[in-house]
C-alpha cells in the first residue's frame, strides 16, 4: 500500500465508482471508529454510519462524475465529519476531517449570543416593568403590567398572573397575554381542581420555581405537558410575588426553548416578583390611606374553630385585641384578657391547644386580668383581613359578643371580601358604613408620624409598646421583643432609638410649627 495514502494527515478512503471500499488509511480507520479488513470489499454504507440526511451512500447511487463538498452530523460516532468526494477514472477518492470542534465552538458561541440577547432585551423589560410598577395605584393595573411587557415580547411566548383569593389561599387567574394556546385553559382546569402546578410550588416556597423542560417533567400535570407540546412551549419560570414573608401571587413566564431560563434570568426575575409584592401591598395601604371615604364593616364571629372564640366562651371571659403586627405567614396579636376563674397563665395554655395559635408569651399578669403575646396562623378571621389590606380597628370576644370592627377603603371588593370571611367561618356581617373621613382622624395623625419610619422601625416599635416594653416595671425584655420579631437583641435595640429619633423629631417639630407657623422647619 501507498505509504503516503496511508500516513496521509486527513481521513482517505478509496471506493470504486460504483460505491465498493477498496482501502481505508489509518486516520479514516481512527475517524469512521472502523476496522478495514471488515469494510475492504463492501459497499461504502458499511464503512459509513447512519447519518439524517445519508449523503455519502446517496452520492453513490450513480457513479459520481464531479467533486462534492459536505458536512453532516453522525449520532453514533458524536462527531460532525466534513466530506469530499474526488472522481479519479474508475477510483473516487473520500476524504475526511474531523469538524466537530469548530461546530461546538460554534454553538457555543451562538447559545452566548442568544444569551447575551435574551439578557439585553430581558434586562430592557424587567426596568421597563419596575419602572411601571412604581406608579401602578391598583393590584389589577400591577398584574396588567407584568403580563404585557413578559406575553408581549419575542424572547417569551406568554406569561400569566395569579393572585391569593380572599379567604381560601386559592390562586386564581387574573391577567394573562401573549400566545396562550390551550396551555393557559389547562392551567385554569388545573387551579379549579386539586393539581400540584409548578406555579403553587413556587408559591409555598416563596421563590422562583424553573421547569427546563416542560414536555419531559413529570411533575407537571399530563394534560399542561401535553398542551404545552402542542403550543410549542419548552420551559417555565414561576415567580412568587413577595412582600417580606408575604406571598401575594404568582407570575408563570413560557418560552419556547427548553432550558430557556439562565440563572441570570431567574434572579432578575426574583426581583420582579418582590417589587411587584411591594407594589400590591403599598396599593393596600395606599388605598385606605389616601381615601377621602372609608368603609366600617363590623363581623359577629361564632366560628369555634377561632382560638379567641373558643377561649372566651371556655373561660366565661373576656379577650380584647390590643394590636396586630403582620409578620407574613403568621399574625403577631397582643391581647388583654380577664376571667373569673383562670389565670392569665391558663388563658395563654388554652390558646396553645388550637390548631392555628403558634405560639403564646404572657407579658403581663394583673389582678383578674392579664397581657399575652400571640401568634396566629394567617389561616384565620383576622389574618384575612388584615392580609386584604384592612384596618382592624377593634376586637372584642367574650359574653357580650364577638365583634370585629374592620376599615376598608371603599376601592376595594367589599362585598368579595365580605363573602369570602362569612363563606369560610362562622361568621356574619352585623353593619356596614361608609363614612367621610373626619378632617383630622387619629389614623392620619398616626401616619403622619410614623411615615418617616422604615418597615422595620415601624414593626419595632408596635410590638415593643403591645408587649409593654416601655413601662415599667417592663413586661417583657429586649430579647423577647426581639425574639417575637425574629431578630438580635442588638438589631431591635438599634431600629427602637432609630425610630424613637425620628418620632420626636417630627413631633417636635411639630409642636414648633404650632407654635410659631412662620417658622421654617430648617431655620437653625
Amino acid at each position: 500500500m501507498d505509504t503516503g495514502f496511508e500516513r496521509a494527515p486527513v481521513g482517505i478512503l478509496e471506493v470504486s465508482a460504483d460505491g465498493v471500499v477498496r482501502a481505508v488509511n489509518d486516520a479514516a480507520k481512527t475517524i469512521l471508529a472502523v476496522v478495514p479488513d471488515d469494510v475492504t470489499g463492501k459497499g461504502i454504507d458499511a464503512a459509513f454510519p447512519a447519518s439524517v440526511e445519508g449523503r455519502v451512500p446517496q452520492a453513490f447511487e450513480t457513479p459520481p462524475d464531479a467533486e462534492r463538498s459536505f458536512e453532516e452530523y453522525y449520532p453514533s460516532l458524536d462527531r460532525w465529519l466534513a466530506v469530499d468526494l474526488v472522481p479519479a477514472g474508475e477510483t473516487v477518492y473520500v476524504y475526511l476531517r474531523d469538524e466537530t470542534d469548530k461546530h461546538r465552538r460554534t454553538k457555543r458561541l451562538e447559545s452566548l449570543e442568544s444569551d447575551l440577547h435574551r439578557l439585553t432585551i430581558g434586562n430592557e423589560l424587567i426596568a421597563d416593568i419596575l419602572g411601571e410598577l412604581v406608579a401602578a395605584s391598583t393590584r389589577e393595573e400591577i398584574a396588567e403590567t407584568i403580563c404585557r411587557h413578559l406575553g408581549e415580547t419575542d424572547i417569551y411566548e406568554f406569561a400569566w398572573v395569579g393572585e391569593r383569593e380572599i379567604g381560601s389561599g386559592d390562586i386564581v387567574v387574573r391577567a394573562a397575554a401573549g400566545t396562550t394556546g390551550r396551555t393557559l385553559d389547562r392551567i385554569k382546569e388545573a387551579l379549579d381542581g386539586d393539581v400540584e402546578l409548578p406555579e403553587l410550588r413556587a408559591v409555598e416556597r416563596g421563590e422562583p420555581t424553573v421547569v427546563p423542560s416542560l414536555g419531559e417533567d413529570e411533575s407537571v400535570p399530563k394534560g399542561i405537558r401535553r398542551a404545552a407540546f402542542a403550543d410549542g412551549l419548552g420551559a417555565l419560570l414561576a415567580v412568587p410575588l413577595t412582600y417580606g414573608s408575604s406571598v401575594y401571587g404568582v407570575v408563570g413566564v413560557y418560552t419556547a426553548e427548553k432550558q430557556g431560563f439562565s440563572e441570570r434570568e431567574r434572579r432578575s426575575f426574583g426581583t420582579v416578583g418582590e417589587m411587584a409584592g411591594f407594589a400590591i401591598n403599598a396599593t393596600r395601604n395606599r388605598s385606605l390611606l389616601v381615601s377621602d371615604r372609608i368603609v366600617e364593616l363590623t363581623f359577629r364571629l361564632s366560628d369555634p374553630d377561632s382560638p379567641f372564640v373558643a377561649v372566651a366562651g371556655e373561660t366565661d371571659g373576656r379577650i380584647d385585641v390590643t394590636g396586630l403586627i403582620p409578620q407574613g405567614d403568621r399574625l403577631l396579636c397582643y391581647i388583654d384578657a380577664e376571667a373569673e376563674r383562670e389565670t392569665t397563665e391558663e388563658i395563654a395554655s388554652a390558646l396553645v391547644d388550637h390548631g392555628s395559635v403558634i405560639g403564646t408569651r404572657t407579658v403581663a399578669e394583673y389582678e383578674g386580668s392579664g397581657s399575652i403575646e400571640v401568634f396566629l396562623s394567617t389561616e384565620t378571621p383576622l389574618g384575612q383581613l388584615v392580609s386584604q389590606g384592612g384596618t382592624v380597628q377593634s376586637a372584642t370576644f367574650g359574653t357580650d359578643g364577638n365583634r370585629v370592627v374592620v376599615e376598608l377603603p371603599p376601592a376595594e371588593d367589599i362585598r368579595r371580601i365580605a363573602d369570602a370571611i362569612t363563606r369560610r367561618y362562622d361568621a356574619e356581617v352585623l353593619a356596614k358604613q361608609e363614612r367621610q373621613r373626619d378632617e383630622q382622624t387619629t389614623a392620619e395623625f398616626r401616619n403622619a408620624l410614623t411615615s418617616r419610619l422604615t418597615d422595620r422601625q415601624e414593626d419595632a416599635l408596635r410590638t415593643a409598646f403591645f408587649a409593654d416594653y416601655f413601662e415599667s416595671p417592663r413586661g417583657s425584655s429586649a430579647e423577647e421583643v426581639a425574639e417575637a420579631l425574629g431578630i438580635t437583641g442588638p438589631t431591635l435595640l438599634h431600629h427602637l432609638r432609630a425610630g424613637q429619633a425620628k418620632l420626636l423629631e417630627e413631633l417636635l417639630e411639630a409642636t414648633d410649627r404650632r407654635a410659631d407657623p412662620g417658622r421654617s422647619t430648617t431655620d437653625g
